[in-house]
């Protein structure tokens, strides 16, 4: 078993039911794209780049996007706190979640996936 997976896994609930649902969500909004395990955390690639990271961290799901610097949408949704590059979805519930402005927000990633990340 992948060890992204085994991460996900082995997360006490409702963090593994947050997780399983977000995988659920980039799989289905990107087929090709590939679960690593980087870092100690799942981290999704599509054609070897990376989009996004999956980490359980306090009480939440902190779901960041390397690319947000580049973003121009749905920046009122995401936390930086403290961080210069990554900006971040964060899910306390699956109730926390919705589904079609996080998919939005991946494709919106997309977009931006070949360049750097820095502006």
């Amino acid at each position: 078993m992948n060890p992204a997976e085994v991460y996900i896994l082995e997360q006490p609930e409702p963090y593994k039911s947050i997780l399983m649902h977000l995988q659920l969500l980039i799989e289905h909004t990107f087929p090709e794209a590939e679960l690593k395990y980087k870092w100690r955390i799942p981290c999704y690639y599509v054609n070897s780049r990376p989009i996004c990271y999956l980490n359980q961290s306090k009480d939440y799901v902190d779901v960041g996007f390397w690319h947000s610097a580049h973003l121009t949408q749905y920046t009122e949704f995401m936390v930086s706190e403290k961080r210069k590059v990554v900006k971040s979805m964060r899910y306390k519930t699956l109730d926390d979640i919705d589904d079609q402005l996080f998919i939005n927000i991946l494709k919106e990633v997309e977009k931006h996936k070949n360049k750097s990340f820095l502006k």
